[in-house]
């Protein structure tokens, strides 16, 4: 079985025509454009052709992000986690007899709180942060 360049090894594959400073660029142009990093990462590969940033460049996109300063407030798990919960909370809202989905929030709040002591731990959130569904709704605006 032939085995594809750069699939498993360390190194960028020889058929890639990007330096590694100019993936960098692309990854602040496409950041100042509003992209998330998973977003930037689906256009490199499908528009530029770049299977795999850490590969070229060393680092992956997430550590470019925080080298340019360009790295959000919230970690990118934590703040999609918190979107779930805005969206089972208004359901339940709407529809107050939905054990189901009182059940999927409750795990969804413990997740996040969960993840929030690890960052807390990390120094990535701040200690006085807490989750309230009040506080979410802002958060996602």
């Amino acid at each position: 079985m032939a085995k594809e360049a750069g699939a498993k090894s360390g190194k960028a594959a020889g058929w890639s025509d990007y330096k590694p400073e100019e993936v960098e660029e692309l990854i602040v142009g496409l950041a100042n454009q509003g992209m998330t990093p998973s977003e930037i990462g689906m256009a490199l590969r499908n528009q530029k052709g770049i299977p795999s940033v850490k590969k070229l460049t060393g680092m992956n996109l997430e550590k470019i992000l925080e080298k340019r300063g360009m790295r959000g407030d919230m970690p990118r798990d934590l703040l999609d986690l918190i979107g779930r919960s805005v969206v089972l909370h208004r359901h339940m809202q709407a529809n107050r007899k939905d054990m189901t989905a009182k059940r999927g929030y409750q795990l969804t709040v413990s997740k996040i709180r969960k993840l929030r002591n690890y960052y807390i731990r990390k120094g990535r959130v701040d200690r006085e942060w807490r989750y309230t569904p009040e506080a979410a709704e802002l958060l996602l605006k």
